[in-house]
Order: C-alpha cells, then sequence, then structure tokens
C-alpha cells in the first residue's frame, strides 16, 4: 500500500490504473473498505498508522517552516540539523511543518522517537540544534525548552514531561480549522488523507446533491468568516437556484487586515483541507470551476498551494470526472496585488477579471451576476476550512459548539502588547478577557490594558469595562465592533487612542479605491481633523486653530455621512475606528483637544521636555545630541531646555543615563 499512487492499492484488489481507485479514499480513512480480506485490512490500518506517525521506524523531526518560523530563524536551524544528521550519520525523516500557532517561540523543532510520543521544543535556534539532538538521542529532554509532548496513544510517555495540550496556550483553545496546522507535512496528500481528508469530499459525491449540501451548511449555521457573517449554506442557494450555463466559486484568501494572518497560515499549514472545502463549495453551488484569489505577498503559501493542486489532480481529486463521480472541478490561483479593497467581493470579481479593483453597486449580487457576469459565490479561508468537517461529522456536530447565533470556533492572530502572540482558534462565546489574559498570557512589564483593536481597520477597540464580551457576531456589535476576519491587536496603557484611530484612518485613506466621493473624501477630511488635533501649536498659521475646532465638532457628523453613502462595506465601516475610540476613549480625545496634552505620551507634537536639575549631571550628551540645539547649560552643572526650540524627538530621552528627562 506504500505504493498506492501508480500501483494496485493492495494484492486483493483489481483494481490496476494509474491513479487511485475511487473507494481508496474512503478505504484509507476507514470510511469504506474495498473488500472484506482482512490482509488488506491490516494492511490499510499499518499505513495509516505509519502515516499518522503512530508507527515509526527511524526518528522523525519537525520544524515550523511556516513564514513566522522563517522570520525567526528556521531556515537556518532547519540547514544546521540537516548537517547533524550527516555528520553523525543518522536515519532519520526531517519534515517540514507548518505553524502551529505560538509565534512567539518560533522556530519550534519537535522530535519523535521510535516508541515514544513526539515532544515540541521551543526557540531552537540554529546554536541550539547540536544540544537538543544530542540530549534528545540520548534520551534526555531538556526542561529549558520543552513545550511538552503530543499524546499519541499508541507510543510511549516521556517521564516528567507536560503534556503540549496542558500549556497555557493552547489548553482553552478547540482546534478544528487548526488542527493539522504545524502536525502534518502540508505538501504529502497521503498524511492529510491517513488524517482523514477528502473523505468528506467522497462522502459528498456520494450520497448528497448540491440541494442538499447547501441546506445541510445551511442547518450546521456556519456564517461567513470573512467579516459579514451571511450564512453558507443560503449564500450557497442563491448561487445554486440561479440558472446558467457557467457558475463560479471564489475563495477570497486576499486578508488586508494589518495583524491578520490567519488565511496564510491555514494554506501553508494545511493546504489541502483549504482544496477540499472549495472543491465541496463548488460542488454545492454547480460550478465548474473554482478560483483561489491571494495576495502575492505570500509566496509560501501559494507554493504549497501549487503543489496540494498538482497532486490532487494527479490523485484524481480535482479536474474531469472526480472520483468516479461525473463531477468535474478546475481550481486556478489568481495572484492579486495586495490592495485592501479587492478584499470586497465586487472588486475582487474586477481584479479577477483583469480590471482595476473596484467594488460596484448592488444589486445586481455575485450571487445572480458575478465573475464574468455568471452565479458566483465568494468565501474566506477560514469558512471554507470549516466545511469538510460539517460534511463527514454532520451539522449538529457543529452545532454543539458556540451561541444561539454564532456556531462553531473562530481563528484569531492575537498580536499587539501580549506576551504570547500568535494563532488562536477557539469557541464562539469565549470570553475576551480568556484570550488575552489565559491563553495570551496578559500586557508585557505588568502593564494596564488598555484597548484589543477587532475586525482590523473596519473594526473597533473594545475596552477594559468590556473585557468580558462574549466572542460572537452580535456581541461585539454592540460594543461598536465587528467579527472581521480575526485580527486581535492588544494595546496597553501606553497606546494613544487617538494615534490609533489616525493610524487605521490614514491606512483606509490610502487604500481607498477612490471611486465614491463620500469615502475619498470623508476619509481625508477626517484624517487631516484627527492630524490636526494631535499637533502642537508651533505648526500652526493663521486660522488652523479655528479650523482645527471646527473640524472637531464636524467628526462626528462627518463619519455618519460617509457611513451611510458610502458604495462599498468598507467605505460604510470606515469611520468605525474612530467612532469606536471616541465611544470608549472621549477623556483622551479632550485632552488633546482642549489641554493640547497627549496623556500615553505618544503625539510627539503635544509633549513637552524638560530637565530635572537634581538628578542633570551636566554629562553634556544630551546637548551634543539635540538636532536643534535646544539643550542649553554648562559641564557639570545643570542643563535646561529652550521649549520654543525643541522639536520634540526625544533623542535626549534616549541619550541620558540619568533618567534626567522629564516628559509630560
Amino acid at each position: 500500500m506504500s505504493n498506492i499512487v501508480n500501483e494496485k492499492c493492495c494484492d486483493a484488489c483489481e483494481h490496476e490504473a494509474e491513479k487511485p481507485c475511487p473507494d481508496l479514499i474512503d478505504c484509507l480513512t476507514g470510511a469504506k473498505k474495498c473488500h472484506d480480506d482482512p490482509a488488506c485490512i491490516d494492511e490499510r490500518n499499518k499505513e495509516i498508522a505509519r502515516l499518522q506517525r503512530k508507527i515509526l521506524d527511524r526518528p522523525a523531526i519537525f520544524i515550523g517552516t511556516g513564514t513566522c518560523g522563517m522570520g525567526a530563524g528556521a531556515g537556518k536551524t532547519l540547514a544546521k540539523i540537516k548537517t547533524y544528521l550527516a555528520t553523525k550519520q543518522i536515519d532519520a525523516d526531517v519534515i517540514e511543518v507548518g505553524c502551529i500557532g505560538l509565534c512567539v517561540e518560533e522556530p519550534l523543532v519537535d522530535i519523535q522517537l521510535p516508541g515514544k510520543n513526539r515532544v515540541s521544543f521551543k526557540s531552537i535556534t540554529a546554536d541550539k540544534v547540536d544540544v537538543l539532538l544530542d540530549n534528545v538521542f540520548d534520551g534526555m529532554i531538556p526542561e529549558g525548552s520543552v513545550i511538552g509532548q503530543f499524546r499519541n496513544g499508541t507510543s510511549g510517555v516521556w517521564e516528567s514531561v507536560p503534556f503540549f495540550d496542558e500549556h497555557p496556550f493552547f489548553a482553552r483553545q478547540t482546534r478544528w480549522v487548526l488542527e493539522n496546522c504545524g502536525i502534518i507535512d502540508p505538501v504529502n496528500i497521503r498524511e492529510y488523507i491517513a488524517h482523514g481528508g477528502f473523505a468528506a469530499l467522497s462522502l459528498a459525491l456520494r450520497e448528497y446533491t448540491p440541494s442538499e449540501l447547501c441546506s445541510l451548511l445551511e442547518k450546521s449555521g456556519l456564517r461567513g468568516r470573512g467579516g459579514g457573517g451571511f450564512s453558507v449554506g443560503l449564500k450557497w442557494k442563491l448561487a445554486l437556484n440561479t440558472q446558467s450555463d457557467q457558475k463560479y466559486f471564489i475563495c477570497n484568501a486576499d486578508e488586508g487586515d494589518p495583524g491578520a494572518f490567519m488565511d496564510r497560515a491555514v494554506i501553508e499549514g494545511d493546504p489541502f483541507r483549504l482544496l477540499e472545502g472549495l472543491l465541496l463549495a463548488a460542488y454545492g453551488i454547480g460550478a465548474s470551476k473554482a478560483y483561489v484569489y491571494i495576495r502575492a505577498e505570500y509566496p509560501l503559501a501559494i507554493a504549497r498551494l501549487k503543489k496540494a493542486i498538482a497532486q490532487a489532480s494527479e490523485w484524481g481529486l480535482l479536474g474531469r470526472n472526480i472520483l468516479g463521480s461525473g463531477v468535474s472541478i478546475d481550481v486556478v490561483i489568481k495572484q492579486g496585488a495586495g490592495a485592501f479593497v479587492c478584499g470586497e467581493e465586487t472588486a475582487l470579481i474586477h481584479s479577477i477579471e483583469g480590471k482595476r479593483g473596484m467594488p460596484r453597486p448592488r444589486p445586481p449580487y455575485p450571487s445572480t451576476s458575478g465573475l464574468f457576469g455568471k452565479p458566483t459565490a465568494i468565501n474566506n479561508v477560514e469558512t471554507l476550512a470549516n466545511v469538510p468537517a460539517i460534511v463527514a461529522k454532520g451539522a449538529d456536530w457543529f452545532r454543539s459548539l458556540g451561541t444561539n447565533s454564532s456556531k462553531g470556533t473562530k481563528v484569531f492572530a492575537l498580536s499587539g502588547k501580549i506576551n504570547r502572540t500568535g494563532l488562536v482558534e477557539v469557541a464562539m462565546g469565549t470570553k475576551l478577557r480568556e484570550i488575552v489574559f489565559d491563553i495570551g498570557g496578559g500586557i508585557p512589564k505588568q502593564k494596564k490594558y488598555k484597548a484589543v483593536q477587532i475586525g482590523g481597520p473596519s473594526g473597533g477597540c473594545i475596552p477594559e469595562s468590556h473585557l468580558d464580551i462574549d466572542i460572537d457576531y452580535e456581541s461585539l456589535k454592540t460594543v461598536g465592533a465587528m467579527m472581521g476576519s480575526g485580527g486581535l491587536v492588544v494595546m496597553d496603557e501606553d497606546t494613544c487612542m487617538v494615534d490609533v484611530a489616525k493610524f487605521f484612518m490614514d491606512f483606509i485613506q490610502r487604500e481607498s479605491c477612490g471611486k465614491c466621493i463620500p469615502c475619498r473624501e470623508g476619509t481625508r477630511r477626517m484624517l487631516e481633523i484627527l492630524e490636526r488635533i494631535t499637533q502642537g501649536r508651533k505648526s500652526e498659521k493663521g486660522v488652523d486653530a479655528l479650523e482645527r475646532f471646527k473640524g472637531v465638532m464636524y467628526l462626528n457628523r462627518l463619519a455618519e455621512v460617509i457611513q451611510d453613502t458610502s458604495l462599498c462595506g468598507l467605505g460604510k465601516s470606515a469611520p468605525n475606528p474612530v467612532l469606536s475610540t471616541l465611544r470608549w476613549f472621549r477623556d483622551e480625545y479632550e485632552a488633546h483637544i482642549y489641554e493640547r496634552k497627549c496623556p500615553s505620551g505618544v503625539c510627539s507634537e503635544l509633549l513637552t521636555y524638560s530637565i530635572d536639575s537634581s538628578k542633570c549631571t551636566g554629562c553634556t550628551v544630551c546637548m551634543r545630541n539635540c538636532p536643534t540645539e535646544a539643550i542649553m547649560g554648562a559641564k557639570k552643572t545643570p542643563h535646561y531646555i529652550i521649549t520654543d526650540k525643541c522639536i520634540g524627538c526625544g533623542t535626549c530621552v534616549e541619550k541620558c543615563k540619568f533618567g534626567a528627562v522629564i516628559v509630560q
């Protein structure tokens, strides 16, 4: 059974073709047996155990080579591991896997010896490889770098080594979408199949009509994970029920939100899951062609997805007559140029058509007239990655987790001022406090929590008073936020919320396609108002001070006009960062406007610098490094700062070794 691609699946099977027999997927996963030959069943079970790494005949070393791992030095670690094995003449498998989620501890290296559990180690840079491998091959687990051992059920347990799923980062997670990421070889189709892959596709092609598949998804309660939260099954039905000679399904992998990397990690770590979900979706609406629209800035994800498509084609899992079902579906990768607006459905469609990525008025909706004027359905990566498990395990299984209106799990990219950054997947309804403090480990350096930005530029900020909010679509709306694609950026007490609003407004203004006036001009006006709020008096001329107050008075009204009159969803949600921060952090706005002070000490033009004469030794370091010669004083005597000449660059603070410079 080890050569099942080019040979018969086993000695008892009569099927001898270049591609596996149609029943082989089910045979491998145990869903269906080709026949009842005991020898075949035994061989199948052994092959699955080998592919699941439950049986090893030599050591296996796994290294996370996703984008985050490579950025932390995993490439050098990988090279060092291969050199070590060659030098020591050790026969071992070296497997590159995707990101398991604990990005803060990259590079991650797992080692599994025959007969023993797989153990994961953190921060294994190239200089630590020799010591680590020497210890493990001698049967010792170094405590300082161990994360935990994986539960196997058949292999021996390492004494005094904690289990991986007991680590605080993973203990409260529910990993459905991410269950294979960081575990399996992402470009080995046989491993994916051994873990249950493509059984759902085979089942759907045999047992479900497209209409029944749509109803199954609708019953499950799966909602789009790209931001809008629309019912997936209902969206598919709309496209299915539109008569046409050609239909398309599009996977939106554009992922343009700052701080979001969920879709990239899923494709890098488990591309076959996305592919299976996409094939099921295309079958569900009656489409014969599917597109993956992915930004060109994801080269590793694109490379692994291409390999997955090639292997699936070789196995007869896409293309013509999939698994002998008579269903034909082609998958095409379309690379985008990284424009934020192309995350909007109609702009994305225009980009695939070779046009400029700009939204168009709706109706007609894509389900009626989409790509090339044909019925089209669009979902993002995480949404499609949920589909195979729903088909395989049923709608009730998926509905068993979550809240009344939000079922299943949600993947978040946890970043910012947080101790444990990375990817987390939690059940819908999990409290925000649990994600930040239990999973994320809280705020570094014992700083105080201030807010979480959720939903990207179109989302909002959640203050400390709402840390116990349940994470679901409806709850977030009550505090002026939205689920979005899943970015969670944590901010501490040193963060200026006016500056945060200005950052996101600058991003939105630059990324506006410019088609409609409310978004193009309105966001620019809002940005100008925020810039005036954060400017000091030195930057003002003429009637600038009057314009500053006038702008502040119109800020709310301007935001409402943009929301009401913009063409697309991105424009309508553009004012959200400003409205959210105004709602929860009005005192910071008032300090900027009325007192010309930045309480967090971020807005440089509103800061004043002075020198504490009791701490100043007159070393002249600050004076010699001041770019505007604003610091005066004789050597070995206390210095002072000329306020009118100071530009607030902060160089004096950085250079002073005695903490004599005071910033207010």
